[in-house]
């Protein structure tokens, strides 16, 4: 029986391929790509159904996301007290909180509506650097129940911000030493903790179920929603935990036929001892589907530039705040990396700061004279604060670099005037001197930290134009097909998927984001005002939720 064929028309198809970077039309047989040019040209391959659906449209390659978190999903279970307004994956507009007050009536507002006295209230999104330096303390909190635990995750993900209740219940008022449980000038633990150990203590102790690593199958359906409202098609959830249970749930929700997303985690090796993750990470790659690439591994290093735990180099903070932190001591984290490149296993290392940056740079360096690994294709994540000297050793490595372009509309204002100073934040996330050293740039949203949206994305990495309007570092601007690259190509090369997405071309998935407009034909500033209409994934349609 022969297999149908359908052939999309568009306006304009923008493939991203040397060979033919624009066509009209592309025929679709078995979830791939038969053909692309004129509609003679894909007739050529037989009987055909002519789909006009897209005629009015712009097909591009389906983005690719190669730093997002599959607890996009699970997030919104909870309470977003975001500053910036954004859109769930079903579409609602959700946050604008512009003042503590705001973010304590939300809070009020949802613990009167619990029904369960016990159950903890878990919110997310909020961040204090907008706030004029104001922080949400344990006192704050016990106004909103001094019954009820309340955790409250900040933006980053990096810092937890919780009431009295939970601190009694996790022991820390005294019983506990850990680094990360802050306390004011008097001594008194204010509430804040920072870093994955201590966040994790006070979830432990509360027995949290927030949607931080781990994922169910309807978490993974939600991230499919997510991705299909921004035109992505193949996204990473760049820190999982990848056991038995969330191996299972990927499997479910991606074996569905009418699933939008091919996902590929990365094992969160923090989460392993050496050898145990080794072994699993390993076993990993023999697992998954077309939707599903599990293989590789995330190891995290330092932690947020915005809440001042990354580590960076001398002077240190623009605004005398100490030095950041490492979540393992380096020597643990030199001896995993080296140990996971001599496995052949592909990394994605976490480095915000530069100190974090050089130190990673220099031990792969190491890693790979001891045990090279061709084509590893190694990333360095984040990677925020880099100069052109550690994108040079970056380069002569071969490492991949994915910057976080969308900070500088974010939070560019507070790193100019608070965290970095005005030279070193116009130079943050360098997606121009990337492109001049000849690394593979990709650029992301680190979704949920911040919403997912590769043409937003795009847009910060051409404009760098700041929430209040200020253009950050114009030299380290990069034009509009560098940025159409960046997340399409680049993403994918990172992911090593480029031989499969991230073009239009024959034989590859029949992956597409379909587009009101096209955006090499877009003014650079208004990149982010073209609506995307949904994708289509492996040949089938699926519609955006957000509203016209």
């Amino acid at each position: 029986m022969t297999a149908q064929t359908t052939i999309f028309s568009a306006r304009a198809i923008r493939t991203m391929s040397r060979a033919q970077p624009l066509a009209t039309h592309v025929a679709v047989r078995d979830g791939r790509i038969l053909a692309v040019g004129t509609l003679a040209e894909c007739q050529g391959w037989g009987p055909a159904t002519l789909d006009k659906r897209f005629a009015d449209k712009v097909l591009m390659p389906g983005f690719v996301e190669a730093h997002g978190h599959a607890m996009e999903g699970s997030v919104w279970r909870d309470l977003f007290l975001g500053y910036f307004h954004r859109h769930a994956p079903e579409g609602e507009l959700e946050g604008g909180l512009k003042d503590v007050e705001a973010v304590i009536a939300r809070l009020k507002e949802r613990e009167t509506a619990m029904e369960d006295p016990d159950a903890p209230l878990l919110a997310w999104g909020f961040d204090p650097i907008y706030f004029a330096g104001a922080r949400l303390t344990r006192h704050d909190l016990d106004r909103v129940s001094t019954t009820r635990p309340i955790l409250i995750i900040h933006a980053s993900f990096h810092i937890m911000s919780v009431n009295t209740p939970v601190l009694e219940m996790a022991g820390m008022f005294g019983e506990v030493e850990a680094e990360g449980i802050l306390r004011d000038a008097q001594g008194d633990i204010t509430g804040e903790l920072q870093e994955m150990a201590t966040m994790f203590l006070a979830q432990k102790a509360v027995g949290a179920a927030f949607g931080l690593r781990d994922v169910d199958v309807e978490s993974v359906r939600r991230y499919g929603r997510s991705a299909v409202n921004a035109g992505v098609t193949t996204a990473a959830d760049l820190h999982q935990t990848m056991t038995d249970q969330v191996v299972m749930a990927f499997a479910e929700a991606t074996s569905a036929p009418d699933y939008p997303l091919r996902v590929v985690p990365a094992m969160g090796a923090i989460g392993y001892g050496i050898e145990e993750g080794v072994a699993r990470a390993t076993a990993l790659r023999q697992m998954g589907n077309e939707r599903f690439y599990p293989g590789l591994v995330k190891i995290m290093t330092d932690g947020s530039i915005q809440g001042f735990t990354a580590r960076v180099k001398w002077p240190g903070y623009y605004n005398g705040a100490p030095n950041g932190m490492w979540n393992l001591p380096p020597a643990t984290l030199k001896e995993m990396i080296k140990a996971y490149n001599a496995a052949g296993l592909q990394m994605h290392l976490h480095v915000n700061g530069d100190q974090a940056s050089e130190f990673v740079i220099d031990t792969l360096a190491e890693g790979l004279r001891e045990a090279p690994f061709p084509d590893h294709r190694h990333v360095l994540q984040h990677c925020q604060m880099a100069d052109r000297a550690q994108f040079r050793k970056a380069r002569a490595l071969d490492l991949g670099v994915n910057l976080f372009a969308n900070h500088i509309y974010y939070w560019g204002d507070q790193h100019y005037a608070l965290t970095m100073g005005p030279e070193r934040a116009n130079r943050m996330d360098a997606c121009g001197s990337a492109l001049a050293e000849g690394l593979v740039l990709a650029i992301h949203s680190d979704v949920p930290v911040t919403p997912l949206g590769p043409l937003f994305t795009a847009w910060c990495a051409v404009n760098r134009q700041t929430a209040t309007g200020r253009i950050l570092g114009p030299e380290e601007r990069i034009t509009v097909e560098q940025a159409m690259e960046a997340i399409t190509l680049g993403a994918a090369w990172q992911l090593k998927l480029d031989h499969l997405v991230g073009s239009i071309e024959v034989g590859k998935f029949a992956d597409f984001a379909v587009l009101d407009r096209d955006p090499f034909e877009t003014a650079p500033e208004a990149l982010r005002d073209i609506r995307v209409e949904g994708t289509v994934s492996g040949g089938l349609w699926h519609e955006s939720a957000i509203p016209a």
